[in-house]
């Protein structure tokens, strides 16, 4: 039982990222694109640039939510957090 709820809760918040990451003008797929370069870099690269970093989910909302080397995006903690996990989890 408390498996299953632990697999619901995880699809819950992959699922929250998905749909924060490509939502309306704001969303991140206007500039980043999974294998490719856009206007940003490719979510594969923003990975494999943090890979073994452990503090890299809390840098990158960081850099997310108060607009430094990124723009300012207005979102949740729990929303950006989301989002990032799914990017950094890019293969």
């Amino acid at each position: 039982m408390k498996a299953a709820l632990l697999v619901l809760a995880a699809a819950g918040t992959l699922a929250a990222g998905s749909a924060y990451a490509q939502s309306g003008a704001e969303g991140c797929m206007n500039c980043h694109d999974t294998d490719k370069k856009k206007v940003g870099p490719a979510y594969k690269d923003v990975a494999a640039k943090y890979k073994g970093n452990k503090g890299a989910e809390s840098e990158l909302v960081a850099k997310i939510k108060d607009g430094k080397g990124h723009p300012k995006i207005a979102a949740s903690d729990a929303e950006l957090k989301a989002a990032v996990r799914q990017v950094l989890a890019t293969k």
